[in-house]
């Protein structure tokens, strides 16, 4: 077959295909540009989810009579004159593919001035133009993209429903209004406002139009700036949480991206913080050199590539972590007739407090004082030596672990803790540690507590283990897959280097006469598969995610469980322990431990005040 040169019209169509995916896509090409133009107001008006009508107006620099036609030709651009700045791009749009591949699938309308002289009226059909002539001096641009897809039936099979194009046109928005909060962008579709933003450039307040106020309130903000880098950093408590991943936006140099990389650096800066399965709500903007980032690697911008990553990974994990740190993460119950997230069970309802109140009442001194002069007379007195407690739960207690020690210190000098002094008051069901201060009353999952006490110790202890061997005096037997054992044969060189040597037994039988001495007594078989699993997944062997899931494990098996009745010393000691934790907030799977009714929360229940 003899090779021809590609007509225009159809190179623009498949173009298209890569662009303009959906009503969204020609949204986010239009916004972008106005954006680039210097736009500080910006209105999307849509009909039938855009499938109908796209309308883009801004109020930004507008395009001068003889660039109007010229911007619609492939690869047009103001952007860009050669390689050196293909590596320099300040803008959103530089390729000069978006105009030339709406056009050719659509029915478009442009009226574009500078504000100096009358304006330029433009109207196209399938990528030909239909007429010429000229509009009012209205400085700024008004795009109108209607009937998508009409000349391309097949593209439009395979449209969404209204709802769900309507629902990708609106993340782009709010995309666009996270990057760019000193823009005011107005949505509407079907003639029905949709989404206003203020345009003041803050942040929050742009949180809160999207998430919501109840989720805004609980975000914290931190802030860090290196030679390479200025990162501003907007995280959700743990408490506030999704199902998905998607709810993590990084901005860079005004851009929304993905990538993967720094969503793991956000994760691990949550490590422990949250429930499995669940995932952080987070935005986090970069300021960066544009040589040190390639937005040029995907056909619609969405993903760069970062010159400098682990250092950009590092940076954003320990911002992340540092801003979550230095909140107390303890949830705080709601009275009713305020918003509120639920969590059910057959014989209870706790409820997750999203707001503060402004002011709450204020308490009887001399009553309260008095009750926790009590109970403080209570105490146990405290030791002047560190000496162990008499062991408790013996029938879960490792050998080779001192349950809870406590060593006096004198108040003046007593370190600040992220969670308060706690007095038990009783135990619900042996399950739940009910506990007070001054501060109102608290619920302590006794298990949870337990495990992050364990793990925190565990971690530690595992992670000063030396990489020597520990022989066995009977050989682990492992029966694998025949795939298993051709990744366990292709990768010997790596798992000797982390201490294990598997030795075939016959068909695909491996036998292990030694491990690491770090491998906690009655895990072993359990860490050396999972070994395996990651060598299968990554074809390397993670030693610090094996050692962090093996201080999990055992802090689980080997903690107290429900339904299992403490005294009052239990109890006490139990709860100084969390209290010198580092993160007494949540178990090491994300669950929390301690929940908080204020006293204002506790009169409202009993309707004692309003």
């Amino acid at each position: 077959m003899a090779i021809q040169l590609m007509p225009d019209d159809l190179a623009n169509k498949i173009a298209a295909g890569e662009v303009v995916e959906r009503p969204a896509s020609v949204v986010k090409e239009l916004v972008e540009n106005s954006i680039d133009a210097g736009s500080t107001v910006i209105k999307v008006a849509v009909q039938e989810a855009g499938l109908t009508e796209i309308k883009i107006v801004d109020n930004g620099d507008g395009m001068e009579p003889d660039d109007v036609e010229r911007a619609f030709f492939r690869h047009a651009t103001s952007k860009i004159r050669n390689e050196h700045d293909l590596f320099h791009v300040r803008t959103l749009g530089f390729r000069g593919e978006a105009l030339a591949s709406i056009a050719a699938v659509s029915q478009l309308e442009i009226k574009t001035s500078t504000g100096e002289n009358a304006g330029v009226k433009l109207v196209m059909e399938g990528g030909s133009i239909k007429e010429r002539g000229k509009c009012d001096a209205r400085k700024g641009t008004e795009m109108t993209v209607r009937h998508l897809f009409f000349n391309t039936p097949a593209r439009l099979k395979y449209m969404k429903t209204i709802h769900t194009e309507l629902g990708h046109v609106s993340e782009v928005i709010n995309r666009l209004s996270l990057a760019h909060p000193e823009i005011r962008f107005e949505l509407t579709h079907n003639d029905k406002p949709m989404f206003q933003s203020s345009g003041r450039g803050d942040m929050l307040q742009i949180a809160a139009q999207i998430y919501g106020n109840s989720v805004a309130k609980k975000m914290v903000k931190a802030s860090h700036e290196t030679l390479d880098y200025k990162l501003e950093v907007f995280a959700a408590k743990p408490e506030i949480n999704r199902a998905s991943r998607q709810y993590v936006s990084f901005i860079v140099n005004g851009r929304y991206i993905r990538n993967p990389v720094l969503a793991k650096a956000v994760m691990q800066a949550y490590h422990t913080l949250l429930p499995i399965g669940r995932f952080p709500l987070a935005v986090i903007t970069i300021e960066m050199d544009p040589v040190l980032v390639d937005v040029n690697v995907h056909p619609a911008k969405l993903e760069v590539r970062f010159s400098k990553e682990k250092e950009l990974f590092d940076a954003v994990e320990q911002l992340v972590s540092k801003a979550l740190r230095q909140q107390r993460l303890i949830p705080e119950a709601v009275a009713p007739k305020q918003k509120k997230i639920q969590e059910k069970s057959e014989q209870q309802s706790f409820t997750f407090f999203e707001s503060k109140p402004d002011k709450e009442p204020e308490a009887e001194p001399e009553q309260e004082q008095w009750f926790f002069d009590k109970v403080k007379e209570t105490v146990p007195p405290m030791i002047e030596e560190r000496q162990p407690e008499p062991e408790i739960f013996t029938e879960s207690t490792p050998d080779t672990v001192q349950e809870f020690e406590y060593v006096a210190t004198e108040k003046e000098t007593e370190p600040e803790y992220a969670v308060p002094a706690m007095y038990p008051i009783g135990q619900h069901h042996g399950t739940y540690i009910l506990a007070e201060n001054e501060e109102g009353l608290f619920l302590i999952d006794q298990h949870a507590a337990q495990e992050r006490i364990k793990y925190e110790y565990y971690r530690e202890k595992i992670g000063e283990v030396e990489k020597e061997l520990q022989e066995l005096l009977i050989p682990l037997t492992f029966d694998f897959t025949q795939q298993e054992s051709l990744i366990v044969e292709q990768h010997k060189t790596e798992l000797e280097a982390v201490g294990l040597f598997f030795e075939s037994f016959g068909g695909h039988t491996y036998i292990v006469r030694s491990h690491p001495q770090w491998f906690p007594k009655g895990f072993e078989e359990e860490i050396i598969r999972e070994i395996v699993e990651q060598v299968m997944q990554e074809s390397k062997v993670d030693i610090r995610k094996l050692r962090e899931e093996a201080a999990i494990m055992m802090s689980c098996k080997r903690s107290i469980k429900a339904n299992h009745h403490l005294n009052y010393d239990d109890m006490f000691h139990l709860l100084e322990e969390l209290r010198t934790s580092q993160d007494p907030f949540t178990c090491p799977h994300g669950r929390p431990i301690i929940i908080r009714f204020t006293s204002y929360e506790l009169e409202k229940l009993f309707k004692r005040v309003q």
